[in-house]
């Protein structure tokens, strides 16, 4: 039994469309033409031309700045690279990750991904959870620390831990406060030492706060450095500084979490793009195929949504 959808406060809630048996799915399935996610609105085919991988037929749990997933798939996603730190997991087999386009293969049961590292992925067939954490979280961090590697495979000690976790998250019959809880302790587990200390500059935490409560869609650097008592070109400088990359890359991801989230509500792809700040739903596909190796076709239909509170939490706010 699953809980039920719940927004976070003040927001709309999610759709939730059942997936069936993978035998029982047709290879491209009928959509009304007034259908949220309308065969129009999400071309078969990447921005490259090139044949989409198969549809990533999963289960969704939707966050301000990242989300789990999980599903099964047979399928290399191509290169690509985004600003999370990515931790995928196979419960009943290996998953690999290639860094780059013609790096040398990692196969493992579960394997870490530091953020904005250019890599392929191979689901191998598994059933599979993949889940994408703030990097500039306090668990972000903590994570980053323990895998200091650009891709690191998660010893055998933590790895069967942190796949009864999230097997946990997904028999859940909880709300969505407890399945975040639940992802959160997940991702302390694969942590190790103690907690990092919260070594962000204050500035760029409240930036990061500005950020996250402001609409997507209306977001300057001139507003956000304006907001924490900067110069343009100061806070630009010390952003890059402390992220890692620019302000521009940065946001483009946070509209693109923003755009899933509202796909995941039921919103046009046409709408998402234009109420998170992508010049049009061409713009968001390109977008979501550079940092997430597939366009939102093949990613997101069909699928089953849950939207939950942000899991984790900024240094300036962690406890």
């Amino acid at each position: 039994m699953m809980f039920k959808p719940r927004a976070a406060p003040g927001g709309p809630r999610v759709r939730s469309t059942k997936v069936p048996p993978t035998d029982s799915l047709p290879e491209h399935p009928v959509r009304e033409a007034t259908d949220p996610m309308d065969e129009t609105q999400f071309p078969e085919t990447t921005p490259a031309g090139t044949p989409a991988t198969q549809v990533w037929r999963a289960r969704w749990y939707l966050w301000e700045g990242g989300f789990l997933t999980l599903g099964r798939a047979a399928a290399i996603i191509p290169e690509h690279s985004h600003h999370a730190l990515q931790i995928c997991v196979g419960f009943d087999g290996d998953v690999g990750i290639c860094r780059g386009a013609d790096g040398g293969w990692l196969r493992s049961g579960s394997i870490v991904v530091a953020p904005d590292v250019p890599h392929q992925f191979d689901t191998m067939g598994a059933d599979l959870g993949v889940m994408l954490v703030d990097p500039e979280s306090r668990e972000g961090r903590w994570l980053r620390r323990s895998f200091p590697e650009t891709i690191t495979a998660v010893a055998a000690d933590r790895l069967e831990p942190f796949r009864d976790a999230l097997r946990a998250i997904r028999d859940s019959t909880g709300d969505a406060v407890e399945t975040a809880r639940l992802i959160h302790q997940a991702v302390r587990g694969l942590c190790a030492g103690p907690p990092p200390p919260h070594a962000l500059d204050a500035r760029i935490v409240r930036a990061l706060e500005v950020i996250r409560q402001m609409d997507t869609a209306r977001v300057s650097q001139d507003a956000v450095a304006k907001a924490v008592f900067l110069s343009p070109s100061r806070f630009a400088h010390l952003f890059s500084e402390q992220v890692g990359l620019p302000f521009r890359r940065y946001l483009l991801w946070r509209r693109l979490t923003r755009a899933m989230l509202a796909v995941g509500r039921g919103s046009t792809l046409s709408a998402a793009a234009h109420n998170t700040g992508f010049s049009d739903s061409a713009h968001l596909t390109r977008t979501c195929y550079q940092m997430l190796g597939q366009p939102p076709s093949t990613l997101l239909r069909p699928g089953e949504f849950y939207e939950l509170p942000a899991p984790f939490e900024l240094p300036a706010t962690a406890k």
